[in-house]
């Protein structure tokens, strides 16, 4: 099912949504993602309920909450990747975390509202490189001017003009009007062949100096790093940033990197951060998708001590921020009704019930993902768009090389990786990776010292390289 790319509405508060029928969403993620298909369904659904909240009376609108997902399978199944899709496609801020790095409130390490804190960094960014991609021409010109004011400065003022030490007669007025007109048509038409040349790229060569403004002081960003009031929302670069003026430091560049500095300087003055900010927090809140990695590590309720002591309290923790609450951040209030949370994780050991059953509560949709097989594996290695072996034959292309894989020796390369997981740790999609770079790996170092204009992968080729680290268990869980 085809879709425009450009299928995008704007709403009444001024959020951009991609309007996007559920199959028209499943058939884009076909395009990279092979099998999955209940977990791509619901994906779709929570999507297209976006869209459709957006369109009900403003009187219920608010009362309308996502259904977050679940998602269960092991690792390498494609869990990552369906949402990671998902977020690209709506045009969404998206951020991926990871429950086991977070801990409970009192204890050392990041809280869970530091999630929302960067999913609105990465927003703003997106809303200002948006803003700054609209503003490129006139910024680009801006930039244009100042560079040849570099390459060819205004004239001074005379010393005795400056000090006025002479007044002119009306007599000497006109002489030296026309003078002035013919000096700067002349400057003018200096400048005009300057910009030709420019355009053509013919004084790439040349150095100049500009000055570039420095970034606020080391010490600032090191405290920032270091948490501190940037968790608390407290933005330190506004806080102490305006006790010091703006330093500046000259730099001598060659001219595409000047034109480069100096259209990004100007594009900076021509975006409105508040506007970007304002926009940044309608889309987080009405369109931010947060997606919650190992959320079965996080699962016990283990009351030993030790690095599982705050298990339960992160999930309690994680509790307000999926039902709704208000996050201080350094841009402002966010709202997260509205946000839209995907957990995932293998659940080997524990299981979904083993959540607190207010977590449980909060992500009603439940997806179990299928582990892939050796056939699955074949589809993955040609079907989408970004399919490794396509990608492995553009990076060989480079070196003129033609690279080749017969039907038999993809299919035995999707039996070896289905063979290895059995035997070892199931990684999924993942040891396909591993697979082909031994299999590949002379090949990628020796080029280009060794020309080959083409070479064909057969399933001889594939028994040769991999047969002997296959027969040996050790030997495979080690390379393999």
């Amino acid at each position: 099912m085809e879709f425009s790319e450009t299928a995008l509405v704007t709403t009444e508060r001024g959020t951009t949504i991609r309007s996007l029928t559920p199959q028209q969403i499943v058939a884009h993620l076909n395009r990279y993602i092979i099998g999955q298909d209940k977990a791509k369904k619901a994906v779709a659904i929570a999507l297209r309920n976006r869209w459709r909240r957006q369109n009900v009376d403003q009187s219920l609108r608010e009362e309308i909450t996502p259904n977050n997902i679940i998602m269960i399978g092991p690792t390498g199944v494609g869990k990552t990747e369906i949402a990671r899709r998902l977020a690209a496609l709506a045009s969404a801020p998206f951020i991926k975390v990871e429950a086991s790095k977070y801990t409970e409130v009192g204890y050392v390490g990041r809280d869970v509202e530091s999630i929302i804190r960067d999913l609105l960094d990465i927003a703003v960014n997106m809303v200002r490189s948006e803003n700054i991609e609209a503003v490129r021409e006139p910024a680009r010109r801006a930039a244009e001017e100042r560079l040849l004011d570099i390459l060819l400065p205004p004239p001074q003022p005379s010393v005795q003009h400056r000090l006025g030490v002479h007044v002119a007669t009306p007599e000497e007025e006109q002489p030296q009007e026309a003078q002035a007109k013919e000096v700067t048509s002349g400057r003018e038409r200096t400048r005009e062949k300057l910009r030709g040349r420019l355009r053509m790229g013919e004084l790439d060569e040349r150095p100049v100096e500009i000055d570039v403004p420095q970034s606020r002081l080391p010490m600032l960003e090191v405290f920032s790093q270091q948490g501190g009031l940037e968790e608390m929302g407290i933005n330190i670069g506004n806080v102490f940033g305006g006790m010091f003026p703006q330093r500046t430091k000259r730099r001598k560049v060659r001219i595409p990197e000047a034109l480069k500095l100096l259209e990004q300087e100007e594009a900076a003055k021509l975006v409105d951060m508040d506007e970007v900010t304002a926009e940044a927090l309608r889309r987080v809140e009405q369109s931010g998708i947060v997606f919650i990695d190992e959320l079965d590590k996080v699962a016990g309720r283990e009351a030993h001590g030790g690095p599982d002591v705050s298990r339960e309290g992160v999930q309690r923790d994680l509790l307000p921020i999926v039902e709704g609450t208000t996050v201080a951040t350094k841009h402002g209030m966010v709202k997260t009704d509205h946000v839209l949370f995907i957990a995932a994780g293998a659940f080997h050991v524990s299981k979904p019930s083993d959540l607190i059953p207010e977590l449980q509560g909060r992500f009603p949709i439940r997806v179990e993902l299928d582990s892939l097989s050796a056939d699955d594996f074949v589809r993955i290695l040609t079907e989408p768009e970004n399919a490794l072996i396509k990608q492995y034959t553009a990076l060989l292309a480079t070196e003129g090389v033609k690279l080749r894989f017969t039907d038999e020796a993809i299919r035995r390369i999707a039996e070896v990786a289905d063979e290895v997981n059995g035997r070892a740790e199931n990684i999924g999609a993942r040891r396909l990776h591993t697979v082909l770079t031994v299999l590949l790996e002379d090949v990628l170092f020796e080029v280009p010292e060794t020309k080959r204009g083409e070479l064909t992968v057969t399933k001889e080729l594939v028994d040769e390289r991999l047969s002997t680290i296959i027969k040996d268990d050790k030997l495979s869980q080690y390379v393999l």
